[in-house]
C-alpha cells in the first residue's frame, strides 16, 4: 500500500523497517525536527528520520500540523493509509481523514489500560504482570480508538522499562505489518474499547524518580525498574555541604527490617531498609560517572551500615 509513517524514537524504527520490507510504498516519513542534544549541542535528527534518509525516504519536519498548508500538502500525498507510531504530534481531523483507509496507531499498552505517553513505564511501575501492543484506528480522543489487532506479552521479573521497550517495539512491528496486510484485504474487524478499566499512563515527572524509602521494598523495585534506564530512579547522600545524586540500576527486595532509608549493610551489595522491608542493591550510578556494582561503587564512595539515605 501507498503510506506515510509518522514517528520520532528509536522504538519506531523497527516498525518502520518491517514496513519497508514487507514490500509497502512509504512515500513519506514524518518526525519532530531536530533537537540539540549532545555536549556540543548541535542539533540531531530523530532516530525515524536518520533511518528513513539512510533509506532514501522523504522526511519532513514540521513543528505542528494545525495549519493548513502542512494540511494540504498531507492530503496531497494521495495515501491509502497513514502509520503513526510514538510520533509527538497530535493529529488534527483533516489529517485523520486524508488517507483513505484512514490512520492506524501502535500503542504499547493493553488499552484502555495506560493511555497516554508512558505506557511502558507505567505497567512496570505499577507491578502489571503482562503488558502488550495494540494496533488501533486513530480518532481525536487520546489513545481511545478502536483496537485492530493485539498482541499480550507478559512482563518477566526484573523486567526494566529499557528490556521491556525493545521487545514491544518488535512485537509491534511484527503486529503492525500484519495489521496492515489485513487492512489491504478488508479482514480487519475494529473492536470499540471497552468503558471500564481505563487508566492514564501520565509522562514522568521529575520528582517522581526520587526514591521514596517509606515504601515498601517491593513497590520500589517496580518503581526502580519502570525507570531504568531513563530517567533513573534516585536517592541522595550528604557530603559535608554536597548534596550527592546517586541512581540504582538494579536491585531486588529482600527481608530485612530498620528504619525506611537507614544502609543496613554494604559490601558486595548496598542493602537499605525501606518501610517494609529493604532492597538490595547491585548496581549504581553517580551522576556524570559509569554504571558499576555495589562493591566498586564503594570503594569510590563509602556507604556504611548506620548511614541513612534520602
Amino acid at each position: 500500500m501507498r503510506l506515510a509513517f509518522m514517528g520520532t524514537p528509536d522504538f519506531s524504527v523497527p516498525v518502520l523497517a518491517e514496513i519497508i520490507a514487507a514490500g509497502h510504498e512509504v512515500v513519506a516519513v514524518y518526525s519532530q525536527p531536530p533537537r540539540k542534544a549532545g555536549r556540543g549541542m548541535t542539533e540531531q535528527p530523530s532516530p525515524v528520520h536518520r533511518f528513513a534518509e539512510e533509506h532514501g525516504i522523504p522526511v519532513f519536519t514540521p513543528a505542528s500540523l494545525k495549519g493548513a498548508e502542512e494540511q494540504r500538502a498531507f492530503a496531497a500525498l494521495d495515501l491509502d493509509v497513514a502509520v503513526v507510531v510514538a510520533y509527538g504530534l497530535i493529529l488534527p481531523q483533516p489529517l485523520l481523514e486524508a488517507p483513505r483507509l484512514g490512520c492506524l496507531n501502535l500503542h504499547a499498552s493493553l488499552l484502555p489500560r495506560w493511555r497516554g505517553a508512558a505506557p511502558i513505564q507505567r505497567a512496570i511501575m505499577a507491578g502489571d504482570a503482562e503488558t502488550g501492543v495494540m494496533v488501533m484506528q486513530m480518532e481525536q480522543g487520546l489513545d481511545t480508538g478502536p483496537v485492530l489487532l493485539a498482541e499480550r506479552v507478559a512482563i518477566a521479573p526484573g523486567e526494566t522499562a529499557g528490556s521491556l521497550h525493545d521487545r514491544l517495539s518488535l512485537v509491534g512491528a511484527s503486529a503492525m505489518v500484519r495489521a496492515l496486510a489485513a487492512l489491504s484485504r478488508g479482514a480487519l474487524e475494529a473492536r470499540p474499547q471497552p468503558a471500564d478499566g481505563v487508566t492514564y499512563a501520565a509522562k514522568i515527572g521529575k520528582a517522581e524518580a526520587r526514591i521514596d524509602w517509606s515504601r515498601p521494598a517491593r513497590e520500589l523495585d517496580c518503581h526502580i525498574r519502570g525507570l531504568t534506564p531513563s530517567p533513573g530512579a534516585f536517592f541522595e547522600v550528604m557530603r559535608g555541604s554536597e548534596r550527592i545524586r546517586i541512581k540504582i540500576l538494579r536491585a531486588r527486595p529482600v527481608d530485612r527490617t530498620g528504619k525506611p532509608g537507614e544502609i543496613l549493610a554494604a559490601g558486595d551489595t548496598i542493602t537499605i531498609a525501606c518501610g517494609q522491608g529493604a532492597l538490595e542493591i547491585a548496581e549504581l550510578q553517580r551522576a556524570g560517572k559509569a554504571p558499576v556494582g555495589a562493591r566498586d561503587f564503594l570503594r569510590g564512595f563509602p556507604l556504611g551500615p548506620g548511614e541513612r539515605v534520602a
